[in-house]
């Protein structure tokens, strides 16, 4: 995600370069009075004008294809977690360790305490160790959902029968919040999805904890 914060500031900073330039060059064009009704072409010009953006769509496709590439690789997890969607809830099993799995239910209004999101609390967060490339399997059990944590920019379709796979690497402890984004049923704005990513301590003795 914060490759993807940099590179909408790096694009951002283009666009407003090119907005600058065209707002003047029309000003000038506007307000000037030199107008030439006998000139028919100008060679010079439209190469500079055909080069410049060129060169400027490549600025922005160098850095947008390597973060594609980046959210696609999955290098060497340290951690692998697969979740899958029902209606309408999440299941989570860690792979790497025995019988260590829960469901994942919705927290209703009514039993949520102070400081408590509501539609985006559940009984049983996912806990992660910060630090760590986590790889999330992510499939489904009846119908179509999607597995979404903005802030971390992760999303992917849980697809019945198919496994997709993302990872993140989370670099300091919190607690982050996400919705199935795939309209999957009724109930389907009633699962969310909530991360919690601890210290690798903290995470043993989670696991510890959950698995006695």
């Amino acid at each position: 995600m914060e490759q993807l914060i940099f590179f909408h500031d790096h694009a951002m900073l283009v666009l407003l370069m090119i907005i600058s330039i065209v707002v003047y060059v029309s000003f000038v064009i506007l307000s000037g009075s030199f107008i030439c009704r006998d000139l028919m072409e100008g060679q010079e010009v439209e190469t500079v004008w055909t080069v410049l953006p060129a060169i400027v769509l490549i600025f922005l496709a160098l850095p947008s294809l390597r973060i594609l590439y980046l959210l696609d690789e999955v290098n060497d997890p340290s951690l692998t977690l697969k979740t899958v969607g029902h209606q309408w809830y999440w299941s989570y099993e860690y792979s790497d360790f025995v019988d260590l799995e829960f469901d994942s239910y919705m927290v209703p209004t009514s039993d949520l305490v102070f400081g408590d999101y509501r539609l985006l609390e559940v009984d049983h967060r996912a806990v992660v160790p910060v630090d760590c490339n986590v790889r999330v399997l992510v499939t489904a059990a009846d119908v179509l959902h999607s597995w979404t944590v903005p802030s971390l920019g992760v999303k992917a379709d849980a697809v019945p029968g198919r496994l997709n796979q993302l990872s993140f690497f989370i670099t300091r402890p919190g607690v982050f919040y996400g919705q199935c984004s795939e309209i999957c049923g009724a109930n389907h704005s009633f699962m969310p999805i909530v991360l919690e990513a601890v210290d690798v301590d903290s995470f043993v003795s989670w696991v510890v904890k959950v698995s006695n």
